[in-house]
């Protein structure tokens, strides 16, 4: 997929523009100034300082950029605004709309709804044709059309996409070699230019500029979050287009954007470039992307769980459950294990250790580092392939206790103790405890009764501990929840 062959004369190019730099910088002459007396003829024979520019840059990638239409099956379901909303509750968008914390986080595309197209970007990654979009912009189309930077249009064939990482691939055939670009090898730093060239709004080429923001950042989009954070305007219609580089390098694939009224903001988000090739080059060869699956749910390890275990752990992610006939039960992974690396890797939290099991393949056979009753221990794992299965309950209903020391309302079940209510002011409410929670485990031991509860918040007093650690059952699954034990 790659070769020194891409971008012709592109590294010649970029290396004056470098030098100019280096030599100009930003203030490194004053204009001419022409007093009102200054003949044209005298002013146009002026020479302008040498200044930066992002003009070779752009002159050398916009052909390997392109835009791409998706004619959908049906008319899209659009707001008012022009919006696609028509695969809004997606898991892959799911919480940008539901849990954005000062506006929403939106798929920048924008369907035509006469005739249910929606637009977005691309670029070609080879010299035959291979071109690089976001699943969210391809996602339901039964037609694609790929528009170069001249105008050409060029049907293109859907080879593979990875709704979890958000990408796409097409395939153009024809009897031409198209330009095309490589991803960067390198992460660039925070504070350096990035240019994103794109089709906002169906408007066809359009470069912006601005700088590498962040890194890593995480918008609950999957469990694969690890976006750049850029500040060039990226607008609806540009979701599938590239973040270049002043070497011309890919170094994100623009995804999404931050904004509470749906237009730029100054805060977008791209993929970057060493997910988006490990991915790509998996569809092209495959058509699709498998990997590794453990069959847990997982939580962070906060400094309380630390501490109401005994432990001096920093990192790590807690199991909350593991699914039935799963990888991780058949390895005897249970709840309140805390998985603290992966094959001699330290894992920091449920994102790494996601990530570090997906990059396994299926029937790969890893070591994970586990502590279990506060003791640390290796556990070997064959892996599965990742699935969407997932757990369900249905509590059932009994008399109400209370447990004034958290402000709970409890009542037993088969599966342990029903929260049927939580003081507002209450400790158990501090920590998020909420009505229709089971409380399965305390401090690791199993409970039935309310005197097992009990029990189990004394003998954690009795050990000098500030908190017990709950286990909790919800409808989506389970957690852990470290409650205040050291008064009252």
């Amino acid at each position: 997929m790659k070769s020194s062959n891409s971008l012709k004369s592109l590294r010649s190019i970029l290396l004056v523009t470098a030098v100019a730099v280096g030599a100009a910088g930003f203030g490194a002459a004053a204009p001419q100034i022409f007093s009102p007396n200054t003949a044209l003829a005298d002013a146009v024979k002026v020479e302008a300082p040498a200044v930066f520019t992002f003009a070779d840059v752009v002159d050398a990638v916009s052909p390997a950029v392109v835009s791409v239409r998706v004619e959908a099956g049906v008319e899209p379901a659009s707001n008012e605004e022009g919006f696609d909303f028509q695969r809004r509750g997606r898991e892959f968008f799911e919480e940008f709309f539901r849990n954005g914390p000062r506006g929403d986080f939106r798929r920048d595309q924008r369907p035509h709804r006469k005739f249910g197209q929606s637009q977005g970007s691309g670029f070609f990654v080879s010299e035959d044709g291979y071109v690089v979009t976001n699943n969210h912009v391809i996602d339901n189309g039964s037609k694609f059309t790929v528009v170069t930077s001249d105008g050409t249009e060029h049907e293109a064939s859907l080879i593979g996409t990875d709704p979890r990482t958000d990408l796409a691939v097409l395939k153009v055939d024809a009897d031409q070699e198209f330009t095309y670009v490589d991803f960067g090898a390198q992460r660039p730093r925070i504070g350096e230019w990035v240019v994103a060239v794109g089709n906002p709004f169906g408007l066809g080429g359009t470069v912006t500029a601005g700088i590498v923001s962040a890194h890593g950042r995480e918008i609950g989009a999957s469990r694969y979050d690890d976006f750049i954070q850029i500040d060039a305007a990226v607008n609806k219609g540009n979701s599938g287009g590239p973040a270049f580089n002043l070497k011309g390098e890919v170094i994100g694939v623009n995804t999404a954007i931050f904004s509470p009224s749906g237009g730029n903001v100054g805060i977008a988000f791209a993929i970057p470039a060493a997910l988006a090739d490990e991915i790509v080059t998996e569809l092209i060869d495959n058509g699709s992307v498998t990997r590794g699956w453990l069959g847990v749910q997982i939580q962070p390890v906060t400094p309380e769980i630390s501490e109401s275990l005994g432990l001096d752990l920093e990192n790590g992610a807690i199991v909350t459950s593991t699914q039935a006939e799963s990888p991780a039960e058949e390895a005897g992974i249970v709840a309140g294990d805390i998985i603290s690396a992966v094959d001699g890797e330290a894992i920091k939290g449920p994102k790494e250790l996601a990530r570090a099991v997906a990059a396994f393949d299926p029937n790969s056979e890893v070591e994970m580092t586990v502590w279990r009753d506060g003791e640390k221990q290796s556990v070997t794992v064959k892996l599965g392939t990742l699935d969407q299965a997932s757990l369900e309950r249905s509590p059932n209903q009994a008399e109400p206790t209370r447990l004034k020391q958290l402000g709970l309302a409890l009542q037993p079940t088969q599966e342990g103790l029903l929260v049927t209510g939580v003081r507002p002011d209450s400790r158990a409410a501090e920590k998020g405890i909420r009505e229709g929670d089971i409380i399965v485990s305390v401090n690791g031991e199993q409970i039935e009764t309310m005197r097992d509860l009990r029990t189990g918040l004394k003998s954690a007093r009795e050990a000098g501990r500030n908190s017990a650690l709950l286990q909790l059952k919800r409808q989506n699954g389970t957690l852990f929840v470290p409650v205040p034990i050291g008064r009252g």
